[in-house]
C-alpha cells in the first residue's frame, strides 16, 4: 500500500501541475502522504522539489488539524534531519517547516523559535538558543522560509527580533542567500537595514526564486530594490 501511494504521489508531482497535484492529494489520508513527500524533498528535479514544499506544508496543516501529535512527529523529523548527528543534510527541511507554519497557527507557535534558531550561533551556555546552519545551500532554504513566513506573520517575526539576524546575511558570499535575506527584510519593512540594502543595488548576480508555484530568475539587486520600496512605502504611510 505504502509503495503504491509513493509511486502515485511522485507521479503527481512529476506532472508539474501544482493545482492538479493539490486536488489529487486531498483525496489521500494525510498520514499516508508523509513518507512519499519526505522522499520527494530530496529529488533532483527543481520544480518537483518546490511543489513538494508547497504541498507538504498544506498536507501537514491538515494533518495537524486531525492529529496534532502526528504533525509534531513530522516537524521533529525535519529538525532531526538538520542535526549533525542525523548523518543527513536536511535538504528542503527549513522550507517545508516554514510552509507548514504559514498554514497552521499552532505549529507556528510551537516551532517558529526552532526555525529562527538556525540563523543564530550558540550563545553562552546559559543562553544557548542557536543552531546556526553553516552551509550556504541550507541557508538559502532557511531564508526563503523566513521570507515565506514574513508574507503572513511579519508582526510575529518582528516580535522575535529577527531583523539583525537577517541583516548579517546581506554580506554573504552566496548570491541566493543575499537575495533571500533582502526579500525577507523588505517584507518586514526593516528600516534599520536600509544602508546595507543600498549596497546591493548594483548586485546583478542571478537568483533562482520560487514563488506561487513557479521558479523565476531575479538579480540580487531586484530584491534589494523591492525591499527598499517596501520600507519607503511603510515610512510614508
Amino acid at each position: 500500500m505504502n509503495r503504491k501511494i509513493k509511486k502515485e504521489v511522485l507521479g503527481l508531482l512529476a506532472d508539474g501541475d501544482l493545482s492538479r497535484s493539490r486536488r489529487k492529494l486531498e483525496g489521500y489520508d494525510e498520514h499516508f502522504l508523509v513518507n512519499p513527500l519526505f522522499s520527494a524533498l530530496s529529488r533532483p528535479e527543481e520544480l518537483l522539489r518546490w511543489h513538494t514544499v508547497t504541498l507538504f506544508g498544506e498536507v501537514l496543516a491538515r494533518l495537524a488539524d486531525k492529529d496534532m501529535e502526528a504533525a509534531r512527529i513530522v516537524m521533529r523529523r525535519y529538525l532531526w534531519s538538520l542535526n549533525d548527528e542525523s548523518g543527513g543534510i536536511g535538504w528542503g527541511a527549513p522550507e517545508a517547516m516554514a510552509e507548514a507554519m504559514v498554514h497552521h497557527d499552532r505549529l507556528c507557535d510551537e516551532y517558529l523559535h526552532m526555525l529562527i534558531s538556525y540563523m543564530r550561533p550558540d550563545g553562552p551556555l546559559e543562553h544557548q538558543d542557536g543552531n546556526f546552519l553553516e552551509l550556504p545551500e541550507l541557508q538559502r532554504g532557511l531564508l526563503w522560509g523566513i521570507g515565506r513566513l514574513a508574507e503572513k506573520r511579519a508582526p510575529l517575526l518582528l516580535q522575535k527580533a529577527v531583523v539583525p539576524d537577517l541583516q548579517s546575511y546581506l554580506s554573504s558570499g552566496d548570491a541566493t542567500v543575499r537575495g533571500m535575506a533582502a526579500r525577507a527584510l523588505g517584507l518586514l519593512a526593516a528600516g534599520d537595514a536600509t544602508t546595507e540594502l543600498k549596497k546591493l543595488l548594483d548586485d546583478e548576480r542571478p537568483v533562482r526564486f520560487y514563488h506561487e508555484g513557479e521558479v523565476t530568475v531575479v538579480p540580487v539587486a531586484g530584491f534589494a530594490h523591492e525591499a527598499l520600496r517596501q520600507i519607503e512605502s511603510l515610512q510614508e504611510a
